[in-house]
């Protein structure tokens, strides 16, 4: 008989000791757990209520950069004469770029074309002659020159110009300054209305922005080399560059404390 009774009792210990390990373990489960839904003091598990506002900024750039496509088309009725005639012309429109101390840099070959022209007669085509066009893209830094360069449509014969348009070299100065004006002008906003709500804006939680960024200003021009020919004597234009505006709209929402 004594020895049933402490068979039994080393059972009982066995069991309030295997017990007590589960317990330990249940609770250390529950303590992690605990600190995997708080990663730190005031932290909620729940998405917070946010205010979402939109604001606005613009900056005005004065264009530094004018940019216009000056161009040759030649037709003759063999292909040699019409590469003599366009190549003289277009390398006298490189010496006077040159004398008006237009850099190479700002000077592009765009163009280059030989091709037979056809007309249509009696149900066939007939070869008429041999076109030869020749462009160049310029950029006028010195807008001063701009009519002096302008004026040399006239004076060499051109008759492929393209419009004449403005720009800002850099645009990304502009562009951050709206975007700082964006900023501010939506903060205000939202410090305005969670005061009215009477509530306390928290940390960012999202941004976004959207540019507006205007294309090349193109003033009319027209000209009159194409429509009469070549005219020495012809008057120097007046190009006026007016300036861009440049808009950024940014949406920000806070959190609300």
């Amino acid at each position: 008989m004594p020895e049933i009774q402490i068979s039994q009792k080393k059972w009982v210990q066995t069991f309030i000791a295997l017990s007590l390990v589960a317990l330990t373990l249940y609770l250390v489960a529950l303590t992690r757990n605990a600190w995997k839904t708080n990663d730190y003091i005031g932290k909620s598990t729940e998405s917070p209520h946010t205010i979402t506002i939109s604001g606005k900024g613009k900056a005005y750039a004065i264009p530094d950069i004018a940019q216009v496509s000056l161009g040759l088309k030649t037709e003759k009725s063999n292909v040699t004469d019409a590469q003599i005639e366009n190549t003289k012309k277009i390398n006298a429109l490189h010496d006077q770029l040159q004398k008006l101390d237009i850099p190479k840099k700002d000077i592009t070959t765009t163009q280059y074309n030989v091709y037979p022209v056809y007309d249509w007669a009696n149900n066939r085509q007939n070869l008429r002659a041999y076109s030869v066009d020749q462009s160049i893209s310029l950029k006028i830094r010195d807008f001063e020159k701009i009519p002096k360069v302008l004026q040399l449509i006239g004076e060499l014969g051109l008759n492929q110009v393209g419009s004449l348009s403005f720009t800002v070299d850099d645009m990304e100065k502009f562009e951050q300054e709206a975007r700082l004006m964006a900023l501010k002008d939506a903060k205000e906003k939202a410090k305005t209305l969670a005061k009215e709500a009477e509530v306390k804006l928290g940390r960012v939680i999202s941004f976004s922005e959207n540019n507006t960024v205007p294309p090349p200003y193109m003033p009319y021009y027209k000209s009159y080399a194409m429509e009469a020919g070549a005219v020495s004597d012809a008057p120097a234009p007046t190009i006026q560059a007016g300036n861009q505006e440049i808009t950024v709209q940014v949406t920000i929402s806070y959190e609300i404390l």
